[in-house]
């Protein structure tokens, strides 16, 4: 029997830019940080390019303002660019209009450098909740078609635990693309990458990739970002422990992990998957 095709998407950010590192790196600092995105993205590249996957890069605004030769870099080896916002304020921390003028800048952005359109968008640290529901509609205002910004699970930085686990269509015309879960004993758990898939054994998110595809019959979305692939990174002092577990354990496994994953499935492009 044919393999289901997944989906492999990656939330380009530089290492200094993830809502675990807030309270350490200051946005006020960002320009001021030794940048790693380059490097680190055309590593991920050259692992797609070798096992001829194309995936979907969801880019921050403010990467393509700074780094246009990567953005368009990305789009030429045949990915899909999509939104992931401008600098990375997660949507609770904004107001209806602040994410309109958030979305629509970020997509200007991404679609100047490239000359594509850009259908797509994913939020900073999937931070749609059941208080924003006021998104979607902003969404298809500003032009996209899908968004991939819910986890339906429980965390205590994101999560809809009662969302529905797999796509479905907003009456905006938005068609919203959870991050996947498998379901057990009544509960959802996190299977679709990041630090997740750092966690894990490989052997586990196979078994979940598996039973997303097997038994409930739907594609996979799995994500990553760029500076998972940069064990080097610099690391700021003052950490507590959970922040050093979520953003550094077993960096180092991550490119041995992602060469298996890309050989056990199909993969390819949001757009496609879902025929958006």
């Amino acid at each position: 029997m044919q393999q289901r095709q997944n989906a492999f998407t990656v939330d380009v950010e530089d290492y200094f830019q993830v809502s675990a590192l807030e309270p350490h790196i200051p946005k006020a600092t960002w320009a001021q940080q030794q940048g790693r995105v380059e490097q680190s993205t055309e590593r991920l590249l050259e692992l797609l390019s070798r096992h001829a996957v194309q995936a979907t890069f969801f880019t921050l605004g403010w990467i393509a303002e700074r780094h246009p030769r990567l953005v368009r870099q990305i789009a030429a080896r045949g990915h899909e660019i999509a939104s992931h916002g401008y600098d990375h304020t997660r949507v609770t921390q904004m107001d209806a209009a602040a994410f309109k003028a958030d979305v629509a800048r970020s997509r200007a952005l991404l679609e100047d450098v490239t000359g594509s359109p850009v259908i797509g968008y994913r939020a900073p640290t999937f931070s749609f909740t059941r208080h924003n529901i006021w998104v979607y509609p902003i969404l298809a205002e500003s032009g996209y078609r899908y968004s991939s910004s819910v986890a339906p699970v429980r965390h205590d930085l994101y999560g809809i635990p009662d969302a529905a686990r797999h796509a479905w269509r907003d009456d905006s015309g938005i068609t919203e693309i959870p991050i996947s879960t498998v379901r057990a004993g009544g509960r959802n758990y996190p299977c679709g990458g990041g630090g997740f898939f750092r966690l894990y054994p490989y052997a586990m998110t196979r078994w979940c990739v598996r039973r997303v595809n097997e038994r409930d019959g739907q594609p996979c979305i799995f994500y990553m970002h760029p500076w998972e692939m940069d064990a080097d990174q610099p690391r700021p002092a003052g950490l507590g422990l959970k922040t050093r577990v979520r953003h550094y354990l077993n960096l180092h496994r991550v490119p041995g992990r992602l060469e298996q994953l890309l050989r056990d499935f199909r993969w390819d492009r949001m757009d496609r998957v879902f025929a958006l």
